[in-house]
């Protein structure tokens, strides 16, 4: 059977991790994926890339199944995170749109995808038949040995000789009860994020942590350069996708410095507050704005509560601040993750320069930190 061969090479590459968002071509494979290994099932593809990027820095070796639409999600992310610090993604793409479609929404962009994947540099492989399954293995490898995406565009035609009888996935009960009392005041700010940044710094340790793209990371890296630093300088969105991979890959405490509008723009927190990694907190620094770009306001300002917004997404340890002492002090009183750190903020950036490192450079210290603990 196709989904069987599949598994096989998949064990034997040493994959001990997929990430998941299905396809109706592929559902036996995805069901049978589940009693093979570690599975995660995103909302979004794009937090696909991100959450690969951590678990690859934290040395696990994943795979990626989607069906080929999702790519167009992927391929900001892929170039700005992926490619950008060298980092391998090996991605098994059912290819829709183009053997005896039926959906016509699912032909436009797919029939396109060798020539972006041309066009943006990426190599992939194209698998017509069952035959030609164990080419699945060279992508592997490639992504792997070369530190960098390849993509599988599999031909649904494989999968019509199938006879997987893997039963799809078996659904407890539903009825739960949901309690909520929930009453805060949102203060005025007092702070902004440069002087949260550098509260954080003040109080770490041997933690490893991701900033935000922009001007958090230059923050960061003026108020505390650490190699367990990892500073992100592209992919918007996928600051909490990174450090949640970083987070099932080890036992360290992981911090995430993450911004009110990212975190809006993401579908990552109910994965984490269903997957529950006990070692990992997320910063928001909620200063209501896009402060990397002008300072326009996001829908935090006067809409979202953010706390709440996780609270809704499934994390039920939370908590809401506003000055310095009220940061260090939640902090330091932190239960088992997922946590979730509410920071208020008034708009505006510091004038902190550039990192003065490359992507390689800054995956090479951080990588290499985790020998030293």
């Amino acid at each position: 059977m196709p989904e069987e061969r599949v598994r096989t090479i998949l064990s034997e590459e040493g994959i001990d991790l997929t990430v998941i968002l299905p396809c109706d071509r592929t559902k036996e494979l995805c069901s049978l994926l589940e009693t093979y290994s570690q599975t995660i099932t995103v909302m979004r593809e794009e937090d696909a890339v991100g959450l690969c990027a951590g678990l690859c820095l934290a040395g696990k070796k994943p795979v990626v199944h989607i069906q080929s639409s999702g790519l167009g999600n992927m391929f900001n992310a892929m170039m700005s995170l992926t490619v950008l610090y060298h980092l391998p993604l090996p991605i098994l793409a059912s290819w829709r749109g183009v053997y005896e479609e039926k959906i016509p929404a699912q032909v436009p962009f797919n029939i396109h995808i060798p020539g972006l994947l041309d066009v943006l540099g990426i190599p992939y492989t194209i698998i017509s038949d069952i035959s030609e399954l164990e080419q699945i293995r060279d992508v592997i490898r490639d992504a792997y040995i070369h530190s960098r995406p390849h993509v599988a565009l599999i031909i649904p035609k494989v999968w019509e000789c199938s006879r997987c009888s893997v039963k799809g996935t078996i659904f407890p009960a539903r009825q739960r009860d949901v309690a909520l009392s929930y009453t805060r005041r949102l203060p005025e700010p007092v702070m902004k994020r440069a002087d949260a940044i550098k509260a954080v710094a003040e109080v770490l340790d041997d933690e490893l942590i991701v900033s935000n793209i922009g001007v958090p990371g230059k923050e960061l890296y003026a108020a505390s350069d650490r190699d367990e630093n990892f500073y992100m300088l592209g992919s918007y969105t996928q600051a909490s996708p990174i450090g949640f991979g970083i987070s099932q890959g080890t036992e360290r405490d992981v911090v995430v410095l993450d911004g009110d509008g990212s975190l809006l723009g993401t579908a990552i927190l109910p994965v984490i507050a269903a997957e529950k990694p006990q070692n990992l907190t997320i910063i928001c620094l909620d200063n209501g704005a896009f402060g990397s770009t002008g300072n326009q306001m996001t829908h935090a300002w006067s809409g979202v509560d953010m706390e709440l917004y996780a609270r809704a997404a499934g994390i039920t340890h939370t908590c809401k601040v506003h000055t310095a002492d009220e940061l260090k002090c939640a902090w330091q009183n932190r239960k088992t993750g997922p946590c979730f750190i509410h920071v208020l903020l008034k708009p505006g950036n510091s004038d902190a320069k550039n990192i003065p490192l490359s992507p390689i450079e800054i995956k090479e210290r951080f990588v290499g930190s985790f020998d030293r603990v």
